[in-house]
């Protein structure tokens, strides 16, 4: 397109926060009348980038410019007020208020000095008309779907006159249908000449609704393409930062052959609505299941159904040819199943307990209040799980937040080998620490699948999945779309599954 086309300009754009280079140098470029993915993985970059363009960060290096004139945005105010507004994937209104109230708060139109409530409602009905929505306006908020909340999230944004429209992860929250309404919304704001940033994990959606991508890494450019100029595999390849030269020089050596073993656990025809679609999954004691997908996929989501922190909503769970009800963790814990989340600081962590109280924590809960364990119990535990996992601490009294990063992840993974699981599940074990624990890790993974354990493991790391796994299943948006094994769970052939098929 020509330069006159162009919406909205980024050039140059750096931002450093204390330690971290979050984004170097990125150009950006949004033409009216277009939807523009922003594509990348984790720590890519892509929310630095909004939030600068939105004005909750300020930006250390770069211009921008709206319809050819230089703007500086300070704050979201006063990024809306230039027409650029924000829809988040968690719904920034407020849920107690009415709808016609969070469409119009902080700008209802008042009579004779007082809010003009009749003129607030025709408003804001008219307003939804726009996006072809019929509701009830007088109503509260939260008596809505997150679909219909989302709607009047985007009601509000172009109702304050927006020039351009970013939608951060708007359909991670929504079924196939939901999907299809915001699609037909998108395209009729688009035809309206509004700029659309879509910022998503999943593929299909990209290439179904948008006309162009931007993919960053690592907080730099890799590159901006026209949709019918970017085959999938080719996106997918410049997200994860791999050559296809490099997935077809590694093969996955590993052997191992199911055939004829009983299935610890299988899932069959298992789902949860929102989450992640129906599947069919089983594994054997012995077995390293990878799971692996673009950020989004489901992976995780497809984890936490196996140990019960969601519960599954069609299908069933069999653990040993017996039909079982995981309706929470414990459940899980007592049938023998155990999971390292992949945020280890919120949800595995505690930082104010010693060394020794996090590693015997699942144990004791596993046991009941009513069987506690002795302090000498506890100290014998601790010895022996620091010296088999090669933990570096002063003492086990020491306080686990004083570990490093790759110290604190080998807590976790002694507290829940203590329990002695049959099925352990890894969500990013090796994420955010050094290469040589990094490398402990693994060993230790394929070392307790030698034993007998069965392992469920998360990586978005493609070569650790090929090094880890001899059973991959792939992943692309909340559907299991294929299983490798063997040498055929290789970089390119998993690349290629991502992507779609093979590569053209």
């Amino acid at each position: 397109m020509e330069k006159s086309t162009v919406l909205l300009e980024m050039t140059g754009i750096s931002k450093v926060f204390p330690g971290v280079r979050a984004l170097q140098n990125v150009d950006f470029r949004l033409r009216a009348g277009e939807i523009h993915a922003l594509m990348g993985e984790n720590g890519a970059g892509k929310s630095t980038l909004i939030k600068v363009l939105t004005g909750v960060y300020g930006r250390d290096a770069g211009t921008m410019s709206l319809e050819g004139e230089q703007i500086t945005v300070k704050s979201p105010q006063e990024a809306q007020s230039a027409g650029i507004s924000t829809v988040y994937q968690e719904v920034n209104l407020c849920p107690n208020l009415s709808v016609a109230e969070n469409i119009y708060i902080g700008r209802e139109p008042m009579k004779f000095g007082r809010i003009d409530w009749r003129e607030i409602n025709k408003r804001a009905k008219d307003a939804l008309a726009r996006l072809e929505l019929d509701i009830d306006v007088t109503k509260v908020l939260n008596t809505y779907s997150v679909a219909v909340q989302q709607m009047v999230a985007i009601a509000r944004a172009v109702d304050i006159k927006a020039k351009v429209l970013v939608l951060d992860e708007p359909t991670s929250s929504l079924d196939e249908n939901e999907v299809e309404k915001l699609f037909e919304i998108m395209k009729k704001l688009k035809s309206n000449g509004i700029g659309i940033i879509f910022v998503t994990h999943f593929l299909d959606q990209v290439y179904q609704i948008c006309d162009r991508i931007t993919v960053l890494k690592n907080g730099e450019l890799i590159g901006e393409y026209e949709i019918s100029q970017l085959p999938r595999y080719e996106l997918v390849s410049r997200m994860l930062g791999k050559e296809v030269d490099e997935f077809a020089a590694l093969e996955n050596s590993k052997v191992f052959n199911k055939q004829g073993k009983k299935p610890f656990i299988e899932a069959k025809n298992v789902g949860r609505r929102g989450t992640i679609n129906c599947f069919n999954l089983s594994l054997v004691e012995g077995e390293v299941l990878g799971l692996t997908g673009l950020l989004g996929s489901g992976r995780t989501e497809m984890a936490r159904l196996f140990f019960g922190a969601d519960k599954i909503d069609s299908g069933e769970l069999v653990i040993d040819g017996n039909r079982v009800h995981l309706n929470s963790p414990i459940d899980a814990i007592n049938n023998e199943i155990a999971f390292c989340p992949e945020d280890r600081k919120q949800e595995g962590v505690i930082g104010d307990l010693s060394v020794r109280e996090n590693i015997i924590l699942a144990l004791q809960t596993k046991r009941g209040i009513a069987d506690r364990l002795t302090r000498k119990e506890q100290e014998k535990i601790a010895d022996d799980y620091i010296r088999l996992l090669n933990i570096k601490v002063s003492s086990p009294e020491q306080l686990l937040k004083n570990l490093s990063g790759g110290n604190q992840q080998k807590v976790i993974l002694a507290r829940w080998l203590v329990t002695r699981p049959r099925l352990l599940i890894l969500d990013e074990p090796t994420r955010g620490i050094d290469v040589g624990t990094k490398t402990e890790i693994q060993k230790l993974v394929l070392r307790l699948a030698g034993e007998g354990l069965a392992v469920m493991f998360i990586s978005s790391e493609l070569d650790e999945t090929v090094r880890c796994c001899n059973h991959v299943a792939v992943l692309r948006d909340r559907n299991m779309i294929g299983e490798l094994y063997g040498e055929n769970a290789n970089q390119t052939t998993i690349m290629q599954t991502i992507a779609g098929g093979a590569k053209q």
